[in-house]
């Protein structure tokens, strides 16, 4: 017995997750109306349409700033997307603007995980061996990869909690918009100034 979805109910889950009508009416047909379990399985499905967008270039985008209130921080970033008609749109400058404030707020060293010195990640490690002295052989690999974790969340843009939801990386907060959006979005790089730093 199948459950009727309605024109409604499509109009609901469409405001909530940003995605197509078509797409919300299949996700709530496979989740039996369920719309907990579609918004579910929309996101499911955005995650993989960004793994496959993954690959495609981006030659286009904005360069966005931003200043603190009281011009004592300031950012400069540069977003990469597919087309100069998605970098026009406000939901691509929405998310260059969300990408300042992260950067402003949290203070990220580099944009992903590859950017960091294997030096810097050699001394991390060897600080978090050095920590964990004394636990037992089979956790101490363990507790040095999620200390690493920690480490990579404090100073990798991508890694990090996004400020407006904590709840979710920097990076899966990029992927919903790719999906959303259709486009692949890359942050090249970014710069961030902070008086007397």
């Amino acid at each position: 017995m199948s459950t009727i979805i309605t024109a409604q109910m499509v109009g609901d889950l469409r405001a909530k997750t940003g995605a197509g009508l078509l797409d919300c009416k299949k996700a709530l047909t496979e989740a039996n109306a369920n719309v907990e379990e579609a918004i579910t399985i929309l996101r499911k499905r955005g995650a993989a349409s960004a793994a496959k967008k993954a690959e495609r270039a981006t030659r286009e985008g904005l360069v966005e700033s931003y200043i603190h209130v009281g011009g004592k921080v300031g950012v400069m970033i540069e977003v990469n997307c597919e087309t100069d008609f998605v970098a026009r749109t406000d939901e691509f400058r929405s998310l260059c603007r969300d990408l300042c404030l992260q950067i402003a707020a949290a203070s990220p060293v580099c944009v992903r995980r590859e950017d960091v010195p294997e030096a810097d990640v050699a001394k991390e490690r060897e600080i978090a061996a050095a920590q964990v002295q004394g636990k037992p052989p089979a956790a101490l690999q363990k507790i040095i990869e999620g200390k690493l974790e920690k480490y990579y969340s404090t100073i990798c843009l991508l890694d990090q909690p996004f400020v407006k939801q904590p709840e979710k990386a920097v990076k899966d907060i990029i992927t919903e918009k790719v999906a959303k959006i259709g486009e692949n979005i890359q942050v090249r790089r970014f710069v961030r100034y902070q008086l007397g730093a």
